[in-house]
This record gives structure tokens, sequence and C-alpha cells, in this order.
């Protein structure tokens, strides 16, 4: 450090200042100068030096005047000051230590004596600055932790939002912005399926509202696996009823195939699952409606509550054809069928007077894949 070490050497006697100048310059510090205390403050404030050897007596400002000032300002309170006297050191070293000195040199000032004091503060200041350095390093670290975990933290939230919607694996792009905001308002060609529970009604009024709600949290945990493991998005649930779309966000090849597996997949899952609640007496079957074409998609609602949306006559198609289903029915309608016809056998049901469509609808149960 002694090459880059500034010193400010202050006295009021021209000859010890030369005294000190010479002696510490030879040893390769930089040495600047002050006459008086005024003079010294103002080098100080102008350029922070790395050490002060500092004149006790001197007129209108004494050196405990300025040590004082020194360490009362924060921004030098731990700047190194060597006190030089030629008063009694004994009550001399009482007074400085008061005020905040930190070593004492005697006059006439020993040479040897004079480098080794300089050197072992300089050497302290070092390390203060370090850990100064270190200190202010480490608070830079800390705010920019506490950014990063508050951006993760609103991923985190947002991921929670989305994740109602979407599949897992989409969320994570969502939230990296690797694909565009599903929420837009877009158009697009998509294939959706409505789930509807049949005997429900009857369930709910003989049951007590705890097994309601346990027989609800098993349907909706597997309905919802099978969904997302398809690729499916869930648009909308309301107890006992289901809305997926195949086709947004995620742009698929083949959303109708998608469809008509999973109805199918749900369809033996859902037996399964009501294996239990037969013994207990209740008969709960599920109907199930598939309809693809163009949908209008983005946010519903108002201000306060948004949530995503596909409105069209398509979404209309599918829910009617589930409306019809019967327990155990899988409806589709023929824009379906005529792209899964080698994939699965069906059954005619002839045309249906769908509410809400002037015309006959032709449609078909999924027997099963074949």
């Amino acid at each position: 450090m002694n090459e880059a070490a500034r010193i400010l050497v202050v006295d009021d006697t021209p000859l010890n200042v030369k005294l000190l100048f010479d002696l510490l310059s030879a040893q390769g510090y930089r040495v600047q100068t002050a006459s008086s205390g005024a003079e010294a403050l103002r080098r100080i404030a102008e350029q922070m030096p790395d050490l002060v050897l500092l004149d006790v007596v001197m007129p209108e400002m004494t050196g405990y005047e300025v040590c004082k000032q020194v360490r009362d300002n924060p921004k030098t309170a731990a700047l190194p000051i060597v006190l030089v006297t030629s008063l009694d050191p004994r009550e001399e070293k009482i007074r400085g230590l008061e005020v905040g000195a930190d070593d004492f040199l005697t006059k006439p000032i020993n040479q040897p004596e004079l480098l080794a004091r300089v050197r072992t503060l300089l050497r302290v200041k070092s390390l203060y600055d370090t850990v100064q350095e270190q200190a202010a390093q480490l608070s830079q670290w800390n705010k920019e932790l506490e950014q990063r975990v508050a951006q993760q933290v609103s991923q985190l939230e947002r991921l929670s939002g989305l994740k109602r919607f979407f599949p897992p694996q989409l969320v994570e792009l969502i939230v990296a912005g690797d694909v565009e905001d599903p929420l837009k308002t877009h158009r697009r060609e998509v294939t959706v399926v409505f789930l509807d529970l049949r005997g429900f009604t009857a369930f709910t009024d003989s049951s007590e509202p705890e097994e309601i709600m346990s027989f609800l949290r098993d349907y909706h945990r597997e309905m919802g696996r099978l969904i997302h493991s398809h690729g499916g998005t869930l648009e909308q649930f309301a107890g006992d009823s289901l809305m997926v779309i195949f086709n947004d966000p995620v742009v698929v090849d083949d959303p109708a195939e998608r469809a008509v597996r999973m109805a199918v997949e749900i369809r033996e899952r859902f037996v399964q699952m009501m294996l239990p609640w037969k013994k207990r007496g209740h008969d709960i079957g599920l109907g199930l409606g598939i309809a693809h074409g163009y949908a209008t998609i983005g946010t519903i609602g108002f201000e306060d509550r948004i949530g995503y949306g596909v409105i069209g006559r398509v979404t209309n198609m599918a829910a009617r054809l589930c409306s019809e289903a019967k327990a155990g029915q899988i409806l589709i309608s023929q824009p379906v069928f005529a792209q899964v016809e080698e994939l699965v056998e069906v059954e005619d049901v002839g045309e249906l007077s769908l509410k809400g469509f002037h015309r006959p609808v032709p449609a078909c149960n999924v027997v099963k894949l074949k």
C-alpha cells in the first residue's frame, strides 16, 4: 500500500513540515501538507487521505479541535490520526484519546518509530477499507437478492394464477416470456370438450356436505391430471361440470384426436373412481360432448376479476352435446368425427335437436378406440 498511500502532514512550523515531507516522500508515500487546522479540514474534505499526522499546538485551531471535528463527521470518523506533540506525552495522550486520536508521537520525532507507526496504521486502514468494501458488496448482493426474491414471488403468484387454466409446461413458457400473452383476445380453431356428472343432484340431496366435498376433490383431481397429461386447457369448472380446450394457447396438430383420446381415458378412469362410491349406494355417471370449430378467446370479466374465456358456436355445440349425452357416452360432432374416423369405433345417434341451434345436428357416440 506504501506507493498509493496518501498522508496529510499538518503543522504550522515550516521546518517540521519539510522534515516530515522529505522523510515520507522518500518512502514512496504521497504527501500533502497543511499549515493550519482549517486548511487541514479543507484538504480532508477535498481528497480523503489515508492517514493524518497532526500537530497539537497550532494557532486558531488546535490539533485536538481538528481531531474532534474529523471524528464527528461520519464520512471521516475512521480516518487514522497520529497526534504529534512536544508537550507532556502522558497528559496529551489522555486528551488525545478523548477526542479520538489513534496514536501519538513526541517531538523531536524518532524517524524509525514514525515510519513503524505509519505502516501499522496504514495496514489497519487497509483492512478497514477491505471490510467496508466487502460490507458494501454484501449490501448490494442483499439488495439484488431481495429483488430476485421479489421477482420470483411475483412469478410464483403468476404461476399460481395461470396454472388454474393452462398445462404446467405451458405456464413455465408464459412466465419465461417464450409465448405470446394467452389472455390477449384472438381467434383460433379449437376442439372443445364438456364434462358433466349425471345423478349428481340426487347425490347432493342424500349426502352430507363433507361427503360431497370429498367426492368433488377426488373427481377434480383425477380429471385435472388427465386433462394436463393430454395437453388440454381447463377453461372452467363449476362443481360437477368441466370445460376443456385443445389447440389454445398451445397450438397442436391434432386437437380433435387429443380431445377424443382424453375423453376415452376419462371415461375409463371415472368408472374405476366410482367403484367405492357405488358400494356406498351412490350412482353417479359422466357424460361428455366434443365439438370442433372457431372461437374467440381472451379475457372476460371486470377490473377486479378477470379470467380466460372461450366464446363461440363451438363451445355451445360441445355444451349441448354434453347435455344430451347419457352416462358413459361421449357424443362428438360431425367435424370431430371427420378428423378421428380412423381412430375410433362409433355408433350413430342420429340428428339431435339441440337448444340454440335451428337445424338438427348429426352426432355419434364414441364406443372405443380402434
